[in-house]
């Protein structure tokens, strides 16, 4: 007999059943034990594995617990989750005096009827649960923040929009209605760089932060397209608006030298007056005595 199980357990691949794919139907149990692996789907007609019955101390309580003898300690866990009060990833469950893992299976570390466990509180999973739980919250509140803030860029972009066609078609647009929509996305972009996170979010609002970037240059253009419109208002070239203020000048200096030969004339013609009034009727001091 002996002989025999050790040829079974040596033998290879190439000499086991020929029923499908050899890596799908046999697996080397603990201890050496070569069995037919489980596949629940290959028969939903056999027969299902018993249930048994396990005492679970948690603190000075036992808990009896029916569970399926095949089940894995991971499910036991989740069945431990309502009595107990306790996360199933924070659960620590011994038996025979070693922690099992939580895929492995019941009947294969040997648990029967009756077998008697212990759960133990784990600080290590809770804590490493609660800071995945707080990463997990803060990406959501990132998420929604993004959304939200993409959600208003759109708005504006729309505006953008409507701003653009107006002047590209030669109108123009108040001041103010441009630098009002160049604060709000101004205003979005701050609210952006104040978003911390890794992951898609991160890309996400990488995202948005170009969108807005590119709206903001576009209106930086247009509102100097507009102010150039409005200089240019009334029709005039620049050519001709220089034209005009040079012969307006030039008028001006005209009128002016014309107003000071006037005045120099007049001048020399009181001059003139007044010599010759003293010179045909000089008066002397001395007459009067």
């Amino acid at each position: 007999m002996r002989s025999r199980s050790t040829q079974v357990i040596s033998m290879d691949r190439s000499s086991l059943p020929v029923t499908g794919d050899p890596d799908n139907e046999w697996e080397v149990r603990p201890g050496g034990m070569l069995v037919q692996k489980r596949d629940p789907d290959s028969d939903t007609n056999r027969v299902p594995p018993p249930t048994i019955r396990v005492r679970v101390k948690y603190g000075s309580v036992y808990h009896e617990i029916s569970i399926n003898s095949q089940a894995t300690f991971g499910e036991l866990k989740k069945m431990l989750s309502g009595p107990t009060g306790l996360h199933h990833e924070d659960q620590k469950v011994m038996y025979k005096d070693k922690v099992r893992d939580s895929k492995s299976y019941l009947d294969v570390v040997g648990v029967k009827d009756r077998s008697k466990m212990v759960v133990v509180e784990d600080p290590i999973s809770q804590e490493r649960r609660l800071l995945e739980m707080r990463k997990n919250a803060k990406l959501e509140k990132a998420a929604k923040a993004v959304s939200d803030i993409s959600f208003e860029v759109d708005r504006l972009a729309g505006q953008v929009s409507a701003i653009e066609s107006v002047i590209s078609k030669g109108g123009k647009v108040a001041e103010k209605t441009l630098l009002n929509v160049i604060e709000l996305l101004m205003n979005q972009l701050l609210k952006l760089d104040g978003i911390t996170v890794d992951g898609d979010v991160k890309l996400q609002r990488k995202t948005q932060v170009k969108r807005v970037q590119k709206y903001v240059e576009t209106l930086d253009a247009l509102k100097i397209k507009n102010a150039s419109s409005s200089n240019n208002g009334d029709g005039m070239q620049p050519q001709s608006r220089r034209t005009v203020v040079a012969d307006h000048r030039q008028q001006e200096a005209a009128k002016a030298t014309t107003e000071w030969e006037i005045f120099d004339s007049m001048a020399a013609q009181t001059k003139t007056t007044t010599t010759t009034t003293n010179t045909t009727n000089p008066i002397f001091n001395w007459d009067l005595i």
